[in-house]
């Protein structure tokens, strides 16, 4: 269980701000809530739950629920899945799974966290959100000694899917990861017929990852429920950069 962590911010907001697991089934709520006003209401996402105005599914009840809470209204306003490697065997298999085949990192498993469902309320997108659920993150790993993150990054498919062609052959040639650690989409997208030459910024989300030393694994899978092509991106804790390194993982 975390302690909660403040970030002392110039902006008031900002130092109001903790992060922690979810204690109670209440508070997994309040981050289901969040997801779905971010997934559904946000961005058009077609849940399998949206009647119950939560984003709710089987892995829910097995993992670990980041929240970034803002002490002066109550409200969580950024939140993280972490499955576990013991509670992905548990449920037969880590999320990511439906969309890749991720055959080649069988042998990261028993080391292996699965993070997924991030969003941050649209209110708090500053950037000191973010920063606690990595810092989170990282107390969740040093704290269990796993020594892998995988986790699925994604891009909008509202133009065809051209923006997220262009960003993997921009990716691809930068930060794809070594042979030995490839993910095979199970519904790949026809890149060879899609992108141009267009500059795409990188999603906040995905240079967030790349920041801390994160791979792409491969190709992006198309995710139908989401309407988003999604990038499988792997985190080596021993090769993490240095700066991230000690600002997230030497804390007592």
């Amino acid at each position: 269980m975390y302690e909660q962590q403040t970030v002392s911010q110039p902006r008031s907001r900002a130092s109001s701000l903790t992060v922690s697991l979810a204690r109670d089934p209440a508070e997994v709520r309040e981050a289901q809530r969040l997801r779905y006003k971010v997934f559904a209401e946000e961005m058009g996402a077609q849940l399998v739950s949206a009647s119950s105005g939560l984003d709710q599914d089987e892995f829910d009840p097995v993992c670990d629920h980041l929240i970034v809470r803002d002490q002066r209204s109550g409200n969580v306003v950024g939140t993280y899945r972490v499955l576990s490697p013991e509670s992905a065997a548990r449920i037969g298999g880590y999320y990511s799974e439906q969309e890749f085949d991720m055959t080649r990192l069988t042998h990261l498993r028993p080391r292996m966290v699965e993070i997924g469902r991030s969003c941050v309320h649209a209110d708090y997108r500053g950037g000191a959100v973010i920063t606690l659920l990595w810092s989170g993150l990282a107390d969740y790993l040093r704290k269990h000694d796993y020594d892998y993150l995988v986790g699925c990054a994604s891009v909008g498919m509202q133009d065809g899917g051209h923006t997220a062609a262009n960003l993997y052959r921009k990716l691809s040639a930068e930060v794809l990861s070594p042979v030995e650690w490839r993910v095979f989409p199970r519904v790949p997208l026809t890149l060879d017929r899609l992108g141009n030459d267009a500059s795409v910024p990188v999603p906040p989300l995905i240079k967030g990852y790349l920041r801390v030393g994160a791979f792409i694994c491969g190709e992006p899978t198309w995710d139908a429920e989401f309407n988003c092509a999604d990038f499988m991106m792997l985190l080596s804790v021993k090769e993490m950069n240095r700066q991230y390194a000690r600002h997230f993982m030497t804390k007592e």
